[in-house]
């Protein structure tokens, strides 16, 4: 019997985990192989690949659900005799409806370890598999739970192994090192598992240098990587001693527990950027926690994070849309965590995922949402539809212009003198009538934010200076001269020379009406006429290698 492991990536450069670990802890089976596909391709061709297989067992998530339904119905026509095999989060909860569609053989609940290695074994003897999901002439079959499976069977895994190293530095590579959370929060799947269970050391540090020393970019894919102060301390060790300059790691941390040791350690070990912290705030209001079972100290989350983005580069998420955060709530987090400045803040919105105590709970708060994925919310008792629409344009905003690193001078000094919700919120609206979302220019980007200024901030010509310095920041090469002219060419060229700067280079000189050195450093507005050098070398981003008082303003 040949059988397929596959599923479809969101993205070219990320690479599932589950399929390896099948792969590997069933490589003896003849006839068994393992291949990815993207979201995006082409579905006749990605079913015309999988066809030429007797069983095709997909790894299923929310964000492929849908475009792996319509695949398998695909691979059904071409082949209507071949088996096709469900497993994964998104077919593990509230599965009825996709087993009763009629291109869809089997679904495997829960790990798949175990019943994935009985399917080997005893088909096409279904009722021997342990978790198993099946129709018959009777109606539909469920099996028997296996045991929960033991992490101490991975002792000699590396599931990377069956790649080609050559192509792992173009990819995002996953590592677990335990599967379980220790907390409950209603609206995530790991708050179903609250036994936290660790694999073995030796197996995780080789999976982890086979990684570091192939791979790039190595995400931990455990809900709370700092649970355990030794265990977090000893990964960041082997990681100190065996990885390459080109490493990036990335971890999800609860940082309002993050331990004294821990944080120490970085200070004295951990060089500036090798580490990424992905930190779920979630929300700032403490009644929205509780009611889904959440606990924070925000003001400790804060400090942890400003005592070590120096070191660190910090992901912060917020998700909109959670039990008694109402308008007001929402504008209040977003103000407070966007002050952190991380290099990414993520506003997500509610997702009622399959399995999870949120879906219980629509009667009591008036949740409605989009019955297909991702499940997203659509209105509640505290935010109505159009509110939501509203903070689905500011998260537009937020995306282009801070994590997108478009304006991030600009919207340092807006948090700093207006409210950054208040601006967003407006950018984001006003984005959206004059251009398209998703197809814009470079100088699109910030003639939409010049225009916006000038209409909501006429007076403000320190904003306008901002977002032209921003803009010639962006370029390798010396751009369109936009949005701020230079000081007259006599005197920027005698500037150039007072500076001995470089003539092999090009420059764009900016006259300002606040010290630019000040603010960059300090933060502060000392208003005086100043100016700013910009360098353009070709190769790397502009950057400013001057700034110079001129007078009083």
């Amino acid at each position: 019997m040949k059988v397929l492991l596959t599923t479809l990536n969101a993205k070219y450069i990320h690479t599932n985990l589950a399929i390896r670990i099948l792969y590997e802890m069933n490589e003896g089976y003849e006839g068994l192989d393992w291949k990815e596909f993207v979201i995006k391709e082409d579905r006749q061709k990605v079913a015309k690949a999988c066809a030429a297989y007797d069983v095709v067992a997909f790894s299923c998530y929310i964000w492929n659900i849908s475009q792996t339904l319509e695949t398998a119905r695909l691979i059904k026509e071409i082949k209507p005799g071949i088996r096709i095999l469900l497993g994964g989060p998104e077919v593990s909860y509230d599965w009825k409806d996709v087993i009763s569609l009629p291109y869809v053989d089997y679904i495997i609940e829960g790990e798949g370890e175990t019943p994935f290695k009985e399917f080997l074994e005893f088909y096409p003897d279904e009722s021997r598999v342990s978790n198993l999901i099946y129709k018959t002439a009777e109606g539909i079959q469920k099996n028997k739970h296996a045991p929960m499976f033991d992490l101490k069977q991975f002792e000699h895994s590396m599931p990377y192994r069956f790649d080609d190293p050559a192509k792992l530095a173009d990819k995002v590579l996953y590592i677990e090192t335990s599967r379980g959370c220790p907390y409950k929060c209603e609206f995530c799947l790991a708050s179903l598992d609250n036994k936290v269970r660790y694999l073995p050391n030796a197996s995780i540090k080789a999976t982890l240098l086979h990684m570091m020393q192939h791979g790039k970019v190595i995400k931990f894919l455990d809900r709370t990587f700092n649970i355990k102060k030794d265990f977090t301390i000893d990964i960041f060790k082997f990681i100190l001693e065996h990885h390459r300059p080109e490493n990036v790691f990335q971890f999800e941390i609860t940082a309002d527990i993050l331990h004294p040791d821990i944080i120490q350690f970085i200070h004295d070990h951990v060089p500036a950027g090798l580490f990424r912290f992905e930190i779920g705030i979630q929300t700032v209001n403490q009644k929205a926690n509780l009611e889904v079972s959440r606990k924070q100290n925000f003001e400790k989350t804060k400090s942890i994070i400003r005592q070590l983005d120096y070191k660190v580069e910090m992901h912060l998420d917020l998700i909109v849309g959670l039990a008694l955060d109402y308008w007001d709530d929402i504008r209040y987090s977003i103000e407070e965590v966007f002050r952190l400045f991380a290099p990414e803040m993520q506003l997500g919105f509610l997702k009622f995922l399959k399995g999870t105590p949120m879906r219980d709970k629509t009667d009591q708060h008036g949740f409605v949402f989009d019955p297909l994925p991702p499940y997203q919310i659509i209105q509640s008792n505290y935010l109505s539809k159009e509110e939501l629409a509203k903070i689905v344009q500011l998260e537009h905003a937020l995306e282009i212009y801070w994590n997108g690193k478009k304006c991030i001078n600009t919207l340092k000094y807006v948090t700093a003198h207006y409210s950054i919700f208040d601006f967003l919120l407006g950018l984001g609206i006003y984005f959206g009538e004059v251009s398209d979302y998703h197809r814009y220019s470079l100088n699109d980007i910030f003639r939409i934010i010049t225009a916006y200024a000038q209409r909501h901030y006429p007076d403000d010509a320190i904003l306008k200076e901002l977002i032209a310095i921003d803009y010639y920041l962006h370029f390798k090469v010396k751009p369109q001269a936009l949005f701020l002219g230079e000081i007259e060419a006599v005197e920027k060229q005698q500037l150039i020379r007072k500076h001995s700067l470089s003539p092999k280079y090009r420059y764009v000189v900016l006259p300002l009406n606040f010290s630019y050195a000040n603010f960059s450093q300090k933060g502060l507005i000392e208003k005086q006429k100043d100016h700013v050098i910009i360098q353009y070398n070709g190769s790397s981003r502009a950057q400013i290698v001057r700034t110079g008082f001129t007078g009083p303003a």
